[in-house]
């Protein structure tokens, strides 16, 4: 009966480390993807891309301004 029971414990200290080994898996691999989105974002954005449509969209903005102004003087 004794064995049963230091088996049966052994096992559930098994189960508790197989639990905490996946929990620390499955919270590394969501730091890894944080920092993984993260690193895409700041990618995209300082892109030449990003930089050159933003500049574009800005003088567009610009120009269409000063027509509107135009228009009203």
């Amino acid at each position: 009966m004794l064995a049963l029971v230091a088996y049966t414990e052994a096992q559930e200290e098994t189960f508790e480390q197989k639990f905490a080994k996946l929990t620390e898996q499955v919270t590394q691999v969501g730091q890894n993807l944080g920092e993984r989105l993260k690193t895409g974002f700041d990618d995209i954005q300082t892109s030449d891309f990003a930089t050159n449509s933003k500049a574009r969209l800005n003088e567009f903005f610009e120009w269409m301004k000063t027509k509107v102004q135009d228009l009203n003087n």
